[in-house]
């Protein structure tokens, strides 16, 4: 009952890491100071046999290298566990190596008579055969490639950062996988520093083995003649066989050891188990197969050749490309079959009617035959998810339901081509390389990229179209690689965003009203049409959404709209004093939070001037001189420029009645230019004049 008490006591010390951990390292301590019996090093040796035969099957199956992060600290236990076991034999050797080949333990002599058959000279071969595999093969190759991956981890990293970035602006991931995907890329850089660090264990340990071996051999030749009056031959015959069976125990573990090092730094990224990986891509082609096996077969019909093996390997390598054949047949018949739509059923001819006219959708996106993969959830398409998280996003962050994006394929289109569309017109196209990845020129790369020369269709950047093996180069290089998904899903991100105020329809401002009743019925009812039609808060909230202002706190566009109209109807004044109700919103989406707000100022005669000429029309535009339009724009181009270098926000402040005509008058020409009026800027805020435009 004391000793089940004492057990139950101790398993949670045991199960504990913070307790785990020292209990080791003291016991590492222990077998180098205090002498061990024979019988406890068989056990240590076994157990140092049986966990690296552990670990090298374990960073096999592992499915990516982060998932076995912790190797370089079990790489360098188990090798401070080796030496210590190398010091404890190595005493015993000495002390007890007069009295036979039994004297370290059963697992030291079996390796010194069975494995080497009782000859040292066989024993010195295969150690020093051991020790160079070890040493010059494994060891050193797998540290180059722990040396290069580590290299190549840290360069990359802005361009994976970035690419992050890129899919949490455009709404294909959330908060929380940017987050992982960032303890990700910390992560993968701290595994492959630790393994540059790691594989000089693993090499230091090699050279360890070599010169306990000689110290071993001499010393105990010494020991053996000097204080035990050995024969010559006595002490070279135990103390050899001694040595080199400590030896083969030793240097076995380190080279699986140093072997699942190598298996681990060679691994991809991406997620799948070592064997599948190797037999997916060795065996992918059956035509290898039937190559080798030709070749082989030949080999075996020459004479005096081994006939039978080579016949016989040349016959099951045929058999296995054969049936890898038929596999692939058989998938693709049912791909074709899958792909295919089901056959119309012959139907008598019947008048026409109006369920005939398909109606147009609000959001389109068709895509050539060879894009369809992309949005088959059977063969593997991930664009339909991607285009939901979209739609989540912007909807979201603008504050009404972005209507859903309907993909159909268009035979008319290019095989790799596609078109967004809205409401049936295009806004935007592209033709991609479904087989391949885009590297995004962000504007500071350090090389140029072998690929196909393009652009990125959302916001025009000069990009190459890569290979998938070559991305980890481009990202190394500053380079924002991206997948096809990403290119379309980014492309149509862009174009919601742009658009959204065509896509505000009546029935989409009734349920923004219903929704805000049911929280504020009294600031809804009478509202439309009473006080205003429901076409003239669609218009309003169309005006906020045209210069990028959500209208997600509708409570406040409601109370402005509700206040402006009854004195004024006019869109564009409530629109107007909607702006100024926004105002902290406003300013806070440009410039965040900081007080200090830098703006562009037009000069007092320059601002007169287009006062007059707008008065002077009657159409609600100015009609300036072209010679004074364009310095005007190019004056303020140059100033958004200089503020974007800085790393500023670009702000206008004009005059109440400019506002809305100098909005529209650079909106396209420079989108990053900001306009706003002087009631539109909160009191709290310190304004500094940075630039001040003129005639």
């Amino acid at each position: 009952m004391e000793n089940n008490d004492i057990l139950s006591r101790l398993k949670p010390l045991l199960a504990n890491g913070n307790i785990a951990a020292p209990m080791v390292l003291v016991a590492l301590l222990a077998m180098v100071v205090i002498p061990l019996p024979a019988f406890m090093l068989d056990m240590l040796f076994s157990f140092n046999i049986a966990l690296s035969l552990t670990i090298m099957l374990a960073s096999i199956y592992v499915l990516k290298p982060l998932h076995f992060a912790s190797f370089p600290s079990i790489l360098l236990i188990a090798t401070l566990l080796r030496l210590a076991l190398n010091v404890a034999s190595t005493r015993i050797v000495l002390l007890e190596g007069h009295t036979g080949t039994d004297a370290a333990g059963d697992v030291i002599e079996a390796f010194g008579e069975f494995v080497i058959g009782g000859n040292y000279t066989v024993g010195f071969v295969v150690f020093a055969i051991l020790v160079i595999i070890n040493f010059v093969v494994v060891t050193k190759g797998a540290t180059r490639i722990a040396e290069v991956s580590a290299r190549f981890t840290l360069d990359s990293m802005p361009g994976k950062q970035m690419a992050i970035d890129a899919d949490l602006n455009s709404g294909l991931i959330d908060q929380d996988e940017a987050r992982r995907r960032r303890e990700e890329i910390m992560q993968e850089s701290d595994f492959y520093g630790s393994m540059d660090g790691a594989s000089k264990f693993v090499r230091g340990d090699a050279v360890a083995g070599i010169l306990i071996l000689f110290v071993n051999i001499i010393g105990g030749f010494i020991i053996g003649t000097v204080q035990h009056d050995l024969t010559f031959a006595e002490a070279a015959h135990n103390y050899t066989l001694l040595t080199i069976g400590d030896g083969l125990v030793a240097q076995i573990p380190s080279l699986l050891l140093a072997s699942a090092a190598g298996l681990l730094v060679t691994r991809s990224t991406k997620e799948q188990d070592m064997g599948e990986q190797i037999v997916s891509q060795l065996l992918k082609d059956p035509k290898t197969l039937i190559v080798t096996s030709a070749i082989i077969g030949s080999m075996g019909l020459i004479p005096g050749m081994p006939n039978v093996p080579f016949i016989v390997l040349s016959l099951l390598g045929a058999g296995s490309a054969w049936l890898i054949m038929q596999r692939q047949k058989a998938a693709e018949v049912a791909a074709v079959n899958a792909s295919k739509p089901d056959a119309e059923q012959p139907r008598e001819q019947r008048e026409l009617d109006w369920d005939d006219l398909s109606p147009v959708d609000p959001v389109g996106l068709e895509i050539g035959y060879r894009l369809i993969p992309l949005v088959d959830k059977n063969q593997g398409g991930q664009l339909m998810g991607r285009i939901k998280g979209i739609r989540k996003k912007i909807s979201q962050e603008l504050g009404f339901l972005i209507p859903p994006v309907h993909i159909r394929d268009n035979l008319d289109l290019a095989p790799t081509a596609y078109q967004i569309t809205l409401f049936g017109v295009i806004f935007g196209e592209a033709e991609i390389h479904s087989d391949r990845m885009m590297a995004i020129n962000p504007g500071q790369v350090f090389g140029e990229l072998e690929g196909i020369k393009g652009q990125d269709p959302a916001f025009g950047l000069d990009a190459v179209w890569i290979e998938p093996n070559q991305r980890e180069h481009a990202q190394a290089q500053g380079y924002t690689v991206v997948d096809v998904d990403t290119v379309i899903a980014t492309h149509l991100s862009k174009i919601l965003q742009n658009h959204a105020h065509e896509l505000l329809g009546r029935e989409e401002v009734q349920q923004l009203l219903d929704n805000l009743s049911k929280t504020t019925p009294k600031l809804v009812e009478g509202l439309v049409p009473d006080t205003i039609p429901l076409g003239g808060v669609q218009k309003v909230l169309q005006n906020l959404l045209e210069e990028n202002i959500p209208v997600r706190d509708i409570r406040t566009i409601i109370e402005s709209i509700a206040e402006q109209a009854s004195r004024n109807p006019d869109p564009d004044a409530i629109t107007a004093s909607t702006r100024i109700a926004l105002s902290h919103s406003i300013i806070q989406h440009i410039n965040g939070i900081k007080n200090d707000l830098p703006i562009i100022t037009l000069d007092p005669e320059l601002e007169q001037i287009l006062l007059q000429t707008l008065h002077a029309t009657t159409e609600g535009g100015a009609s300036l001189e072209p010679g004074l339009a364009e310095n005007m724009h190019k004056n303020l181009n140059e100033a958004t420029q200089r503020q974007e270098m800085a790393g500023e926000s670009s702000i206008l402040v004009v005059q109440a009645g400019l506002r809305s005509w100098i909005a529209r008058f650079i909106r396209h020409s420079i989108p990053t230019l900001n306009v706003l009026s002087y009631n539109e800027i909160p009191d709290n805020k310190q304004i500094r004049i940075v630039a001040n435009v003129g005639r």
